[in-house]
């Protein structure tokens, strides 16, 4: 299976971890609080097949940059959290620095 794909899906589920976490109201809720922690737990171990093939930094970087950007924008859309035009330009900044250390990661 390609590295990317799992490395996407650690993503997803990071996000989806993120985005269930106003619905636990501080883990009093035990429905999203269980599909939360679960979705946590699963990307760190699709995260920890992923460091075996690629570099940690590029594996984080991508993991961290890529979720920051889909927890902004999905936040917008679900939770109606404004984003002022500052916010989306430092997105597509790391955006820009995830797609340069991915395309460079083997080259120094």
């Amino acid at each position: 299976m390609n590295i990317y794909l799992i490395l996407i899906g650690a993503i997803t589920l990071e996000v989806a971890g993120t985005l269930l976490l106003p619905l636990t109201q501080g883990f009093n809720k035990f429905i999203p609080s269980f599909f939360s922690i679960v979705f946590y737990c699963l990307s760190i171990y699709l995260l920890s097949l992923t460091v075996q093939k690629l570099p940690i930094a590029i594996v984080y970087a991508s993991w961290a940059g890529l979720g920051v950007f889909s927890v902004a924008l999905l936040g917008y859309i679900f939770y109606q959290q404004s984003l002022n035009w500052q916010t989306i330009v430092g997105l597509f900044l790391i955006i820009i620095g995830v797609v340069l250390v991915n395309i460079y990661k083997g080259q120094v």
